[in-house]
């Protein structure tokens, strides 16, 4: 199951957003308060151009920041 970010929408003026991450299916619906509290909540889109189709893909070469031995390359 994939984990989604979802953060708390403000109630009173100054009061700042608070991030969270939830285990759901992808076929659920998204969240719109929060489990606990029930707080008004609101899904964040989050991703790389990658996934989106508008970046470039990473190199294929070994050597990159992590090392050649990582098994990631």
């Amino acid at each position: 199951m994939p984990t989604y970010v979802y953060e708390t929408l403000p109630q009173f003026e100054g009061e700042q957003p608070k991030r969270f991450e939830i285990r759901q299916s992808m076929k659920d619906a998204a969240l719109t308060q929060h489990p606990d509290s029930g707080q008004p909540i609101r899904r964040v889109p989050i991703g790389g151009t990658g996934l989106m189709g508008g970046g470039s893909p990473a190199p294929k070469s070994g050597g990159g920041s992590c090392g050649s031995g990582c098994g990631c390359h």
